[in-house]
């Protein structure tokens, strides 16, 4: 069923506290599970991933519990493995949990929907197997049976440009592998942030010996602790209300996202000051105040979920915009360069897809259409900034949001009513 939406009256005026981030939170998950006791993690988001995470992890045989809304605790365990695990439509869960389930003497099988058994994940598959895992696939995709073999670590090469999430899975699992872990880049790395974000958690929790370079990633066997530790801020998600305040000329504050944060998507702020908004930054959060849009050219490898955040300010500045870079985003949860410019071009935008990203120029007069969000919440909640302007806007399964931000809606609804008319 589709959702009609509607347009802000004025320059929409908040502060909007966003989820903590999914994208820590899960790795967080992870670390928790292979620590030795009992760790608290504070600030736990919601959604779709975050739950598909927590009950994987439970099939797996950790502990996982909530003591308050949004503060859980995870007691590691030994990863024996044995059972099936649904992913659901969380491309992060199905990939990292296929390593974790690689440390269990067990056969465990990794599926999802129908949708994420379409996404290529043999390079993660080709990876386990080299290290001398156990893994059974059809053409490398879900679902996936995965058993420890005669995995101990040691030296394998990997494509960088695929996916950072299979870097990212292996990187995990390494402090518990007897040899460490040791991964050669055969391609650049994308979403280079994504790893040291990876890093950075892993350090949170004990993980000692990791070294990140342009070719090279090494881990030490040095296994994990249980922590205490507050997930901070989701930046992918703070896209949206700061977008909001640039779209519409108004002022938004996202309480707790600094310059500080492990997350790559905190540049949304600088992006959009370099599209003409006013931006600033202090110990408290970040701040966005609307201003004339311009387009800029931008190469976003490493924070391709702000793409359709972008693109969409993009179909409101003055001159066009050039996003690079991008390419293998046509294998996220939807094709995100060919079905964004495919909506853009139904409301009256003009917009073309580049071998490695998209083109935007605004034709001065958007109209309204009904979008269709290709089971990708990214590009549902970036129909609903659009909609702050154009009348006449549907989206096709708002549902699909509660995979990062079950509340979206509500917060769109508290922004337009922060209106100034």
């Amino acid at each position: 069923m589709a959702l009609d939406l509607d347009v802000a009256t004025g320059p929409v005026r908040a502060s909007v506290p966003v989820p903590g981030s999914k994208s820590v939170a899960n790795r967080a998950l992870v670390c928790a599970a292979l620590a030795n006791g009992e760790s608290l993690l504070r600030g736990l988001p919601g959604g779709d991933d975050t739950d598909a995470m927590i009950d994987g992890l439970r099939r797996l045989g950790v502990g996982v519990e909530s003591v308050a809304p949004d503060e859980w605790r995870v007691r590691g365990a030994e990863i024996l493995g044995g059972v099936e695990i649904d992913a659901r439509l969380a491309g992060t869960t199905s990939r990292f949990l296929t390593a974790v389930a690689a440390l269990g003497e067990r056969v465990t099988t990794v599926s999802g929907d129908e949708a994420l058994r379409r996404r290529p994940m043999g390079e993660l598959h080709r990876a386990l197997r080299a290290l001398g895992a156990n893994v059974v696939s059809d053409d490398g995709r879900l679902p996936v049976s995965v058993s420890r073999g005669d995995l101990v670590g040691g030296v394998v090469d990997m494509a960088g440009d695929v996916s950072s999430q299979f870097v990212s899975a292996l990187m995990m699992v390494a402090p518990l592998l007897p040899n460490g872990l040791e991964i050669r880049l055969t391609s650049p790395l994308v979403s280079r942030p994504y790893v040291a974000m990876t890093a950075a958690v892993m350090s949170t929790f004990g993980a000692e010996g990791i070294g990140v370079s342009e070719s090279r990633i090494s881990i030490e066997s040095s296994g994990y602790r249980a922590v205490d530790t507050t997930i901070e801020p989701d930046a992918s998600s703070a896209s949206y209300p700061l977008a909001a305040a640039a779209i519409t000329g108004g002022r938004v504050r996202v309480p707790g996202l600094t310059r500080q944060s492990w997350q790559g998507d905190v540049a949304i702020v600088d992006i959009l000051g370099s599209m003409g908004c006013r931006i600033s930054f202090d110990d408290g959060g970040a701040e966005v105040e609307g201003r004339e849009l311009h387009g800029i050219e931008i190469d976003m490898a490493d924070v391709s979920d702000l793409v359709p955040t972008v693109a969409v300010v993009a179909a409101f500045a003055d001159s066009p915009t050039t996003i690079t870079g991008v390419g293998f985003i046509r294998r996220k949860e939807s094709d995100r360069i060919g079905d964004l410019v495919a909506g853009l071009a139904a409301v009256g935008c003009h917009a073309e897809a580049l071998d490695d990203g998209l083109s935007i120029r605004s034709s001065g007069a958007l109209r309204g259409a009904r979008l269709g969000t290709h089971h990708d919440h990214r590009l549902a909640m970036a129909w609903s900034l659009l909609a702050l302007r154009v009348p006449g806007i549907s989206v096709d399964d708002p549902s699909v949001v509660s995979k990062s931000w079950p509340t979206w809606w509500d917060v769109r609804s508290t922004l337009l009513a922060s209106a100034i008319r």
